[in-house]
C-alpha cells in the first residue's frame, strides 16, 4: 500500500491518503495538483511538510519509472540505444546483459527498428515509447505514466496500456484527461484545488461527478464501458 500523510507541498492539501496496488488514475482539471502528486510518489520531489509511504519505504528506496508528458524532458542521451541502456549502466549491469535487456525492452513496446536512430529524429510519439521502453527495462515497483497517451493515437494507447498491465508492475499510477482510459483502472482519484475530492472505485468516483462540470454525463449515457 502507499500511503501519504498529512501531506503539503504547493497546492497540495491533503490529510490521509491510501493508493492500492494496481493501476490507479489521477484525475481533475488543469492545476489541480497531479503532477506534483505524481512527482511525490516517485520522489522526485520530497514534501514540504508530511510523508510518504510505500510498502513500508521511502520514494526514493524503490525502484521507480517515470514518463514524462512533454516527450523532451524524458530524454537524456542522444541515441535510443544510450537512452534505454542508461538506467542499466547507472546499475552497472555487464554489457551483454545490458544490450538483451535493451533488445526486449524496444521488443515490448514495438520499436526494435529505432534501436540506433538519434532521438532528435524522432516524432512526439516515437520519443514518448522510448521512455516507456527506458521506464521499463529496469521492471519498476512504480510507475508513473503524467499523461503520456496523449501522444499516441488510440490503438497504440490501448496496445500500451495491456503491455503495462502485464509486466507485473505494483503499481502504475497515471494522470489522464480520458474519462475512458480512468474507466479501465483498478483505483481513481479525483484531486480539485490540491484536495482528494474523491476516492475509490472507478464507478463509484464516476457516479459522485456524474452531472458535474468535470464529468456532465452519466455512466448509462456512455456507450461502450
Amino acid at each position: 500500500m502507499i500511503t501519504l500523510k498529512e501531506i503539503r507541498h504547493g497546492i497540495l492539501d491533503i490529510t490521509h491518503l491510501e493508493i492500492p496496488p494496481g493501476t490507479t488514475s489521477l484525475i481533475g482539471p488543469n492545476g489541480s495538483g497531479k503532477t506534483t502528486l505524481l512527482k511525490l510518489l516517485t520522489g522526485i520531489s520530497l514534501p514540504e511538510s508530511g510523508a510518504v509511504n510505500i510498502d513500508g519505504s521511502l520514494p526514493r528506496q524503490v525502484e521507480v519509472g517515470w514518463v514524462n508528458e512533454f516527450p523532451d524532458r524524458n530524454i537524456l542521451f542522444g541515441t535510443v540505444d544510450d537512452e534505454i541502456a542508461s538506467t542499466l549502466r547507472f546499475r552497472h549491469i555487464p554489457c551483454g546483459e545490458t544490450s538483451r535487456q535493451i533488445g526486449a525492452a524496444l521488443e515490448r513496446v514495438g520499436i526494435p527498428h529505432l534501436k540506433d536512430r538519434p532521438v532528435r529524429e524522432l516524432s512526439g510519439g516515437e520519443k514518448v515509447l522510448v521512455a516507456l521502453a527506458t521506464a521499463l527495462v529496469h521492471n519498476p515497483h512504480v510507475l508513473a505514466l503524467d499523461e503520456y497517451d496523449s501522444h499516441l493515437d488510440s490503438l497504440k494507447a490501448r496496445d500500451m496500456d495491456r503491455i503495462i498491465r502485464e509486466s507485473g508492475i505494483p503499481y502504475v499510477i497515471r494522470c489522464t484527461q480520458q474519462a475512458e482510459t480512468a474507466l479501465q483502472s483498478e483505483h481513481v482519484i479525483f484531486l480539485d484545488q490540491g484536495r482528494v475530492q474523491y476516492n475509490g472505485k472507478p464507478g463509484e468516483v464516476f457516479g459522485q461527478l456524474a452531472g458535474t462540470p468535470f464529468f456532465p454525463l452519466s455512466l448509462e449515457c456512455r456507450p461502450c464501458m
